[in-house]
């Protein structure tokens, strides 16, 4: 057995990333857009104005997609496209960009999964101070209804936020990425709350408002650890170090984030650390962020390694020197998907579907015209093997997302790192098709049973 036979096999993007026309058809500015702007804030000045003009090349990135083999598409919605100040007056040219992608994609039977909110905040709502306004749960309501009763007649999958650890984390506490604020761990908790009551408005909104039955789920990251051996204690010290919250990287973790969406409850271990600086909730609050999801996404790209202690508590090891690591300097760890979708599965006992996996190469066009990203291909052939294992062990795993199916924007990387499947000539726009877009195409066309047993 290799993976379930309705197996999701897609390749993911992000508007901001990929789409350019930052200044084209009525489009308001986002957080991003500002960030780009701030001298220092991005590598060497790079900005989205242009990025991989996926918003002129429709017809063009679907036949790549359809190309690939791939099943499913995960794209993300500008919230700024549809509405420039985030709230009120409709951009109708947005909308009418979205439509001509999702039926690009149906007519080549590819399904569409909508993330709803990939990090690009509307400017005019930052402007009214974004996630810390009390308001921003019901912003985020009023446009997901907008998104879900122009597009739920042709689309059925639904994610709400992509990463809150990263865009609360780096956007809110240290400033990496936009709107670059260094806040207070109370306001950031604040922030947070905010966005997971605006997930759940979301969900209820999709419930109410599809025309057509809507598969929704949730795309978060966070501190993965593997154990050193299989041990037993091995095992639960990895575990427990999966889902406790690191008190000096507090905001990069699964359980203060997942618990409520998940389980209806912030982490007891969690309300201890943060003492007063949890903001107030109420049992009205945990019930809205609770609401019924049908799949646990997640984003897995590395993780760290852990053994058991004398006492049984999580023992964290350092890399070794000379470890391998992706150009992005993220240690290169193919057991994070196997441990990552079975700690889930255990925890929140929905079916996975991993948003996001890839890497960050070095990649350039040789001399043949071709660009020979081995490298991606050796990381893929480890990682779908250990995702392959979770599967056979009996972890439910329903999808796989390879991020990215092109080159993009990487956020405060600009387009220094490339995580494609497909090369982008940022000079031309060009699309060259990597080594590694053949080869997946086969695990693709094989329903993964071409990737090797190792």
């Amino acid at each position: 057995m290799a993976f379930p036979k309705q197996f999701t096999w897609g390749v993911a993007s992000a508007a901001f990333q990929v789409e350019g026309a930052s200044n084209i058809d009525g489009r308001g500015p986002s957080v991003w857009d500002a960030f780009c702007d701030t001298p220092g804030k991005v590598f060497d000045g790079h900005t989205g104005e242009i990025a991989c003009g996926s918003y002129d090349r429709v017809e063009e990135d679907a036949d790549l997609i359809q190309n690939l083999g791939a099943n499913a598409y995960r794209f993300s919605i500008s919230w700024s496209r549809l509405f420039p100040k985030g709230t009120g007056e409709r951009n109708e040219a947005g909308f009418a960009y979205y439509d001509r992608l999702i039926d690009a994609l149906l007519e080549r039977g590819i399904v569409p999964w909508i993330t709803l909110y990939h990090w690009d905040l509307p400017l005019a709502l930052h402007e009214q101070d974004g996630w810390l306004n009390p308001n921003s749960p019901i912003w985020f309501e009023e446009y997901t209804k907008a998104v879900v009763e122009r597009y739920s007649d042709r689309v059925t999958h639904w994610f709400t936020l992509n990463e809150p650890q990263i865009f609360l984390g780096h956007g809110y506490k240290d400033g990496k990425d936009a709107p670059g604020l260094q806040l207070s761990r109370k306001e950031v908790l604040l922030a947070t709350h905010h966005a997971l009551l605006a997930h759940g408005r979301a969900v209820k909104v999709i419930r109410e408002c599809a025309k057509s039955s809507p598969t929704i789920g949730f795309a978060p990251v966070g501190g993965l650890y593997t154990p050193e051996t299989e041990s037993a204690s091995d095992l639960e010290a990895a575990r427990k170090a999966t889902f406790t919250i690191d008190e000096a990287n507090w905001a990069f973790n699964y359980t203060w984030y997942c618990d409520p969406v998940f389980l209806g409850h912030y982490p007891e271990q969690g309300l201890e650390l943060f003492g007063d600086d949890v903001p107030e909730f109420t049992d009205a609050d945990m019930e809205l962020i609770n609401q019924p999801l049908d799949i646990c996404g997640v984003n897995i790209y590395t993780a760290g390694v852990v053994r058991a202690g004398e006492d049984g508590h999580p023992e964290k090891l350092p890399d070794p020197v000379g470890y391998p690591m992706t150009m992005f300097r993220w240690t290169i760890n193919p057991r994070s998907l196997y441990f990552g979708p079975k700690f889930l599965y255990e925890r929140y006992g929905l079916p996975v579907v991993i948003t996001e996996n890839g890497l960050a190469s070095m990649d350039w066009v040789h001399l043949d015209g071709k660009v020979h990203d081995t490298g991606r291909i050796d990381y893929l052939s480890r990682y779908l093997n250990e995702l392959r294992r979770a599967s056979e062990d009996g972890v439910d795993v329903r999808g796989y997302f390879q991020w990215s199916i092109m080159d993009n924007f990487e956020w405060a990387q600009g387009y220094a790192l490339r995580f494609g499947l497909v090369y982008i000539d940022y000079q031309t726009l060009a699309r060259i098709p990597k080594d590694s877009y053949e080869w997946f195409g086969r695990v693709i066309e094989s329903n993964g049973e071409s990737i090797p047993r190792l």
